[in-house]
């Protein structure tokens, strides 16, 4: 009976967790905030507007390393692009090495990055909103504002549906 309720318990949950993924609501502006001179804010407009670049095709996996989805036709603007358009607050540039990017999903999912990583390793170069996917363009995207790191290994992680803002904080 106990194997039952559990059983049970496991596949409601899974249910539940597949439905709240699939559901995440699609986002249509785009906030940077924190630890800048001046929030920004891009529209789908204002991000159509910005240099795009190829992305090969993504196999995404979760973390256990099973193949979630596979993505093709893929075009996106690097994050640094975006982030470029924030002055940072500092006093000295050192102090840089402890700043921490917040990507926050319309669903409160969220994934952190830190300032070296984006600036100073191979992952900065391979981190991407999404801006035409599948054979369909940034407005017509279901999971649009749809980011994605390919350079992970298990890329599912730091993936995500519906980003609404990136906040920039520094570690005390």
């Amino acid at each position: 009976m106990k194997l039952r309720i559990i059983i049970l318990a496991i596949a409601l949950f899974t249910t539940c967790s597949a439905q709240a993924q699939s559901t995440v609501p699609p986002t249509d502006t785009l906030y940077i905030t924190g630890k800048i001179k001046n929030p920004v804010v891009f529209t789908l407009a204002d991000l159509l507007k910005l240099p795009q670049s190829p992305v090969k095709d993504q196999t995404m996996y979760n973390h256990k390393g099973e193949i979630k989805e596979t993505l093709t036709g893929i075009k996106g603007i690097p994050i640094k692009t975006l982030l470029a358009s924030a002055e940072y607050i500092h006093d000295n540039p050192k102090v840089l090495n402890g700043f921490y990017f917040v990507f926050t999903a319309s669903d409160g999912y969220k994934i952190v990055f830190s300032w070296n990583e984006i600036y100073n390793t191979e992952v900065g170069n391979n981190v991407f909103l999404i801006t035409e996917m599948n054979g369909k363009k940034l407005n017509e995207l279901e999971k649009r504002l749809f980011f994605v790191s390919t350079g992970d290994l298990k890329n599912g992680r730091r993936s995500m549906r519906g980003l609404k803002k990136i906040e920039v904080r520094q570690v005390e």
